[in-house]
């Protein structure tokens, strides 16, 4: 049995537990400073996909670190020109654009610029 079938439940609810911190009482705002899903489409299944990261913000920009990259798959749908993704800021869903970059050291971040509120 391959070791990502193996564990692929485990990261289930890893990131449950993850996304329940950020609406904890007490420490609830404080990690939902860093820490938010995202929800975004399949490049090739097409389905909605949702996963807890750890972002940076900077106004209307997100930067998302991809720790170990290369054992990871969700930000190569954001290669090339980008696409469309969603994540909750501050209690409230936010739409943008997200690009994946890998550098020259093999270091992925995904830049989100959200898109203006109405």
């Amino acid at each position: 049995m391959e070791l990502r079938t193996v564990l692929k439940p485990v990261a289930r609810v890893v990131n449950a537990g993850v996304m329940a911190l950020t609406t904890a009482p007490w420490i609830g705002s404080q990690v939902s400073r860093s820490i938010t899903e995202i929800t975004y489409i399949g490049r090739r299944s097409g389905r909605t996909i949702s996963t807890p990261v750890s972002f940076r913000r900077s106004g209307d920009e997100i930067t998302i670190m991809v720790a170990i990259p290369d054992q990871k798959t969700w930000w190569r749908n954001f290669l090339g020109v980008g696409g469309p993704i969603s994540l909750q800021l501050d209690n409230t869903g936010r739409s943008g654009h997200a690009v994946a970059r890998r550098d020259d050291k093999g270091r992925v971040r995904v830049h989100v610029r959200l898109n203006q509120v109405n």
